[in-house]
């Protein structure tokens, strides 16, 4: 099945409006960043660096800046080189970040194709189902032994937000045609001030 573009972004963004809704009426959070559509690494890049400055001044202390921040670039770059293309060669990806007054959610959606999800939920569940110390195992043995794909890539996406967040990474699958799944991740981290 051959899905028309427009409906693919449609369905695509009806899922980005439904989080941005259920984030927006939580009533000790705001919305910091939100964008649909394509990540150019420029755009990365000012994303990374404007939350960065919205965190210091939000009074967040460095380390969990830095947490952040490594989770915010590894979603980023996980959707901008990772995410597929729909039949017209565009990207469909986008972000969220939600600041509470005790945590932070970050939400990262892009297209997957269809024959890889099943890798990739299975990667995230076996991750939710670990401690800390098995995670940092894995990070560590990815790191020193991960071989890299055609994409750049050793593995170390999902295994860096796991250690770096404390939590699980929730996910969401939305099937879009036989060849094409959107794919929807959140994780969250808790707020230290200084």
């Amino acid at each position: 099945m051959m899905l028309h573009r427009n409906n693919l972004v449609e369905k695509c963004n009806a899922q980005f409006q439904k989080i941005f809704g259920d984030y927006n009426i939580q009533a000790d959070g705001k919305i910091l960043v939100s964008h649909f559509g394509e990540f150019s690494q420029d755009l990365v890049n000012s994303l990374t660096t404007n939350i960065e400055e919205m965190m210091i001044e939000s009074g967040d202390k460095k380390a969990t800046v830095k947490r952040m921040f490594s989770i915010l670039v590894e979603g980023l770059q996980n959707a901008r080189i990772h995410g597929e293309k729909d039949s017209d060669g565009n990207q469909v990806s986008f972000l969220i970040v939600l600041q509470n007054e005790d945590d932070y959610r970050f939400t990262f959606g892009n297209l997957v194709k269809a024959k890889n999800i099943g890798y990739l939920t299975k990667k995230i569940d076996d991750l939710n189902g670990m401690n800390r110390a098995e995670i940092k195992a894995i990070y560590m043995d990815t790191l020193s032994n991960g071989i890299m794909s055609k994409k750049g890539g050793a593995g170390l996406g999902y295994i860096t937000m796991a250690l770096k967040s404390n939590n699980k990474i929730d996910y969401e699958v939305l099937e879009l045609s036989d060849d094409l799944m959107f794919f929807t991740q959140s994780i969250q981290i808790e707020r230290l001030k200084a």
